[in-house]
């Protein structure tokens, strides 16, 4: 069980941040904690919402493959609009 969670929190990563967990501990050896430990207000909103959209794929039986493909449009256009958003700007 721990493996599938692990295995869908590095679909998220790769769709979000472009890498897995144990990719970004690679490339940053010098730094504590994950990826998430070092992701921006909008990053971890995305996150949040790409985790319930995530769920919702895999009740419908969507590939993990096609998972990726379409968390990474969401992600892409979430971004987006949240960092030209100038309400959220304001909360910084």
């Amino acid at each position: 069980m721990s493996f599938v969670y692990a295995n869908e929190a590095d679909l998220l990563n790769v769709a979000l941040f472009g890498m897995t967990a144990k990719e970004w501990r690679d490339a940053n050896p010098d730094k504590k904690g994950n990826i998430r430990d070092y992701a921006v207000i909008e990053q971890l909103v995305v996150l949040s919402n790409m985790e319930s959209i995530n769920a919702l794929l895999i009740q419908q039986g969507v590939s993990q493959n096609e998972r990726l493909m379409q968390l990474n449009k969401v992600a892409v256009t979430q971004m987006k609009s949240l960092v030209e958003n100038k309400a959220v700007k304001k909360l910084k």
